[in-house]
C-alpha cells in the first residue's frame, strides 16, 4: 500500500486521516447531543466537556494536517463510470465539508472560550482565549451556530455515505474500495 495518494488511488495517510477523521467527528456529534440533555448534577457534566473541548481541539489539528497533505498530494483521478456532474458535486462537497468543520471548530472555540478561559488539550497544555469574557447573549447564539453547523456536517456526511453505498452496491465501481483497501 502507498503512503502517498497516486492517480489511481488514495494513500494510507489520506484514509487514515479519512477514517480518523469521521470516526471522531461522529463521536462529537453523538458526545456533543448527549451532554446538552446533562443536568449539573450528573456526574458527566464536567467530563464530557473537558472530552468534547479536546477531541475538538484534535480535529481541527488533524484538518490542518490534512490541507498541508492535500496539497502536497495528487487527487486520484475520477473513474471512467463518474459521471461529469458527480465529479464537480464531490469537489463542492469535499470543499463544504472542510468549510464545515472549521466553522464548527471555530464556534466551539469561542463558545469554550467565552469566559475568557483557555481550553485544556488533553491535560498537555492550554490554548488560550483571544478574547476577554463573552456575553452570555451571544454565546448562546454562537452556540445555536455551532449547533446547526454540526447537525449540518452530520446530514451532508449521511449523504455522502449513501452516495459511497450507490457507487459500491449500484454503480458496481471502485469509488468505496479506493478509500477502503485498494
Amino acid at each position: 500500500m502507498e503512503f502517498r495518494n497516486t492517480q489511481e488511488s488514495y494513500g494510507s495517510m489520506s484514509k487514515v486521516l479519512h477514517w480518523l477523521m469521521a470516526i471522531l467527528l461522529i463521536s462529537l456529534f453523538a458526545i456533543g447531543l448527549y451532554m446538552t440533555e446533562l443536568d449539573y448534577y450528573d456526574s458527566l457534566y464536567h467530563t464530557l466537556p473537558w472530552w468534547h473541548k479536546s477531541i475538538g481541539l484534535l480535529v481541527m489539528g488533524l484538518l490542518l494536517l490534512r490541507f498541508i497533505w492535500n496539497s502536497a498530494n495528487p487527487v486520484p483521478q475520477a473513474l471512467d463510470t463518474h459521471k461529469k456532474w458527480e465529479v464537480s458535486l464531490a469537489h463542492i462537497i469535499q470543499k463544504l465539508f472542510y468549510l464545515l468543520i472549521l466553522m464548527i471548530g471555530i464556534t466551539g472555540y469561542f463558545i469554550s472560550t467565552a469566559k475568557g478561559k483557555g481550553i485544556e488539550f488533553f491535560t498537555l497544555f492550554e490554548v488560550p482565549a483571544v478574547t476577554q469574557a463573552i456575553e452570555e447573549g451571544w454565546a448562546d447564539l454562537i452556540g445555536e451556530i455551532h449547533e446547526a453547523l454540526a447537525i449540518t456536517l452530520i446530514v451532508l456526511a449521511g449523504l455522502h455515505t449513501i452516495a459511497a453505498l450507490k457507487h459500491h452496491f449500484i454503480d458496481k465501481d471502485e469509488t468505496l474500495r479506493r478509500m477502503i483497501n485498494k
